[in-house]
């Protein structure tokens, strides 16, 4: 079963080890920053026919669980 993060992996030898989805060069930090520049899930999907909205997903719920892993340690 295909879980939102094992949509996301991490290659040392793909974008220097930057979390990526999975079967592109597309970071997590680009979807990030596309979607905090006011770009919507559709203009996302339109520039990168790669991504899907399940991927798109997987990026903020990457980004949420390690938002969480970084403040359950302080």
């Amino acid at each position: 079963m295909t879980t939102p993060l094992n949509r996301i992996t991490i290659n040392p030898a793909v974008r220097s080890g930057k979390p990526i989805v999975a079967g592109t060069r597309i970071t997590v930090s680009d979807v990030l920053g596309y979607l905090a520049s006011g770009m919507t899930e559709a203009e996302i999907m339109a520039d990168f026919p790669d991504l899907s909205h399940e991927d798109i997903l997987a990026t903020l719920a990457f980004a949420a669980q390690r938002e969480q892993r970084l403040f359950s340690a302080v």
